[in-house]
């Protein structure tokens, strides 16, 4: 009796152990799949601000996009978050940097824009958008925020830049998705991973970071170790109690990004 109690007690541990590596890899699927839509969050679109409409074509797709602040000599390429349209950083730019050309394009799949976003779909629009402003503007800076960091990352490693500005930058998405699930082989299951830091030492230009001292979308060490791969050592800002969403309405951001850019003019 005892034996068949120990027997029973063996196949219901076992049957234990199936259900946990069912359920364990049906997570690593569900992860694996709904990925990208746990990264990227397409708001609604605005009102289109007040500023010269273009079309841009890039990979069969027509991407419409605005100029604020048109025909200056020096030009602004700024790349938004995950959850943010571009479109409402109009009034930004046209009151605090009236001297610079500063383009919104928004992500394919963002802002009525067609396609589906992607790391290499946003990387391949990015480029054939500094291509097209580089066409038209002597001097041209790259500025990226939060996820828009790692897309003017990659721009600032293939193309020459005037000036880099990161505002609430990572390292990489891939290591804060690993601290978010570390049960998971994140590297493994990851597609869109945005490595900065594998970039940082390629970049030469001039650079401003932008942190937020109670970022908890983007925590600091983040921020840190990206700056810290940088051969040379980016300026950098750190606004206090701000977090990673009203860092944007900080004075001290303002300034920092005027003060930053008017020297490269």
């Amino acid at each position: 009796m005892l034996e068949s109690r120990g027997n029973r007690l063996k196949k219901v541990s076992i049957w234990i152990l199936v259900l946990a590596c069912i359920g364990y890899f049906s997570a690593c699927g569900w992860l694996y799949y709904k990925q990208r839509e746990m990264l990227y969050f397409p708001p609604p679109p605005l009102v289109a601000p007040q500023g010269q409409a273009f079309d841009l074509a890039s990979q069969n797709l027509k991407l419409h996009g605005w100029v604020i602040n048109p025909g200056k000599q020096a030009a602004l390429l700024f790349f938004g978050g995950s959850a943010e349209s571009v479109e409402r950083e109009a009034s930004f730019f046209h009151d605090n940097l009236p001297g610079i050309s500063v383009y919104l394009i928004p992500y394919r799949g963002y802002s009525g824009n067609p396609g589906t976003p992607t790391e290499d779909g946003l990387f391949t629009d990015a480029l054939t958008a500094y291509d097209y402003v580089a066409a038209r503007h002597a001097v041209v800076a790259i500025m990226g925020r939060s996820l828009g960091t790692g897309v003017a990352m990659y721009v600032a490693t293939k193309r020459p830049v005037a000036r880099l500005v990161l505002v609430t930058p990572y390292d990489s998405i891939e290591h804060i998705a690993q601290d978010q699930y570390p049960i998971f082989p994140v590297a493994l299951l990851m597609k869109d991973k945005y490595e900065s830091w594998r970039r940082a030492p390629q970049a030469r230009e001039p650079a401003l970071v932008v942190m937020a001292a109670d970022d908890t979308v983007v925590p600091r060490a983040y921020t840190e170790h990206l700056i810290s791969t940088f051969v040379v050592r980016p300026n950098v800002v750190l606004i206090k109690h701000a977090d990673h969403s009203t860092v944007l309405a900080k004075p001290e951001y303002a300034a920092a990004i005027r003060n930053f850019l008017a020297a490269g003019e």
